[in-house]
């Protein structure tokens, strides 16, 4: 399970890094569904029904908006429906009118809702259509359903009768157009199938909008099971022989497309259900609150290994020689602060000796002013020999 999120991940992930990319793709292949299976039908207009031209719709549809697309179907639809017979493309237009008033009025924004649904009654899967719209819509959603089924039907039967409906003469026509008309307003298959599915729709769409555990699995067995009793209803009821086979798979592989669409969207774990009240001055309040399952996508990091790097020569001896001549200014400056220093502190210490002792530090330093300093002390000394002699002769003379 937890791969199966991770993938999960991944995928979200990798669709919003090239999403824009991503979205044209599915533009150009629902083109190509939708033009191939209109012209691979009723291509009755050799020109429209070209391998060329359904590539090139496809392609300049995959860069407009999906409202484009539908219009372009529509065209082309009657473009082979006038190759055939102009009561049927009369015919046509009008009910295409009256369908297009209700799809801009209410669904402006979901042309896809329409151009899907022929595509899945084209490939045997119509019951998933209700069982999806009404997951992820809105109960406005069973309008571009109906409108998509009728189109369905009415190329069907073009289909099954373009050679009745075929003729030029003004009787053939008239007969072609109310033939025509009567068939598409008074299919009763179809209009059995747009009620199935427009319940089908609201009650899924009812049932997982509720706060109740496991609400989408609910609405959609809920929702496949109301669908077939609708249908059997309806054939038991107005006798139009539905394949009960093909009924009974199709809603199996509905529930398992719908499955497979709730792990998408609707991911949660009920077992951390949380209940919160609280209330303010106007309102109490009763919150349920379901934790999402998030599994974080793996980051690969990649750490290479013994990369290339480029090297580049060094020129040492042009180096140490900048070193050098930056070396010289400061050599010299640190040399000149020693000398002021040294000459500074014997000035300091000369005073002191003149001021302390009385020896002059004026003459020229060197050998001359200490031979100056000696003689001065041997005056001295000599000095106070002769007073001491004086003394001892007056100290004899008195005894």
């Amino acid at each position: 399970m937890s791969t199966i999120l991770v993938w999960k991940e991944e995928l979200q992930m990798l669709y919003a890094k090239h999403a824009v990319y991503v979205e044209k793709a599915l533009k150009f292949i629902l083109g190509l569904a939708v033009f191939g299976l209109i012209n691979s039908n009723i291509g009755f207009m050799k020109a429209a029904a070209s391998m060329l031209c359904t590539i090139g719709l496809s392609a300049v549809c995959a860069f407009l908006p999906l409202t484009v697309m539908v219009i372009a179907a529509s065209v082309l639809i009657l473009a082979h429906f006038y190759a055939l017979s102009l009561p049927v493309a009369a015919v046509a237009g009008a009910i295409f009118l009256v369908m297009y008033i209700f799809y801009f009025r209410f669904t402006p924004k979901k042309a896809w809702l329409v151009l899907l649904t022929p595509i899945a009654f084209a490939f045997k899967i119509p019951y998933i259509i209700p069982i999806a719209f009404g997951l992820v819509g809105t109960p406005v959603y069973a309008i571009p359903v109906a409108c998509g089924s009728i189109v369905y039907y009415m190329l069907h039967y073009v289909k099954g009768s373009s050679a009745a409906l075929k003729g030029t003469s003004a009787d053939s026509m008239v007969k072609n157009f109310t033939a025509f008309a009567k068939q598409v307003l008074q299919n009763k298959e179809m209009w059995v199938i747009v009620v199935a599915f427009a319940l089908c729709l609201l009650v899924v769409y009812t049932i997982r909008t509720k706060s109740a555990d496991h609400s989408w699995k609910v609405a959609i067995v809920t929702g496949a099971i109301i669908n077939v009793i609708v249908i059997v209803i309806g054939d038991v009821t107005f006798d139009i022989h539905i394949a009960y086979v093909g009924l009974i798979f199709g809603s199996i592989f509905a529930i398992a497309l719908g499955a497979a669409l709730e792990f998408f969207i609707f991911t949660v774990d009920y077992s951390r259900t949380e209940r919160m009240q609280f209330e303010d001055d106007e309102y109490y309040y009763y919150v349920k609150a379901v934790p999402k399952i998030m599994v974080p996508a793996p980051v690969k990091k990649i750490k290479k290994i013994n990369e290339h790097k480029e090297t580049t020569t060094i020129d040492t001896d042009a180096i140490r020689k900048v070193a050098m001549k930056q070396k010289i200014p400061a050599a010299q400056k640190e040399a000149a602060s020693t000398w002021k220093r040294k000459n500074a502190d014997e000035i300091l210490f000369k005073k002191s000796l003149d001021k302390d002792l009385g020896i002059s530090t004026q003459s020229t330093p060197g050998k001359s002013g200490n031979r100056n300093t000696s003689q001065n002390a041997a005056n001295r000394n000599n000095g106070n020999r002769t007073n001491s002699a004086n003394g001892t002769n007056n100290r004899a003379g008195r005894k």
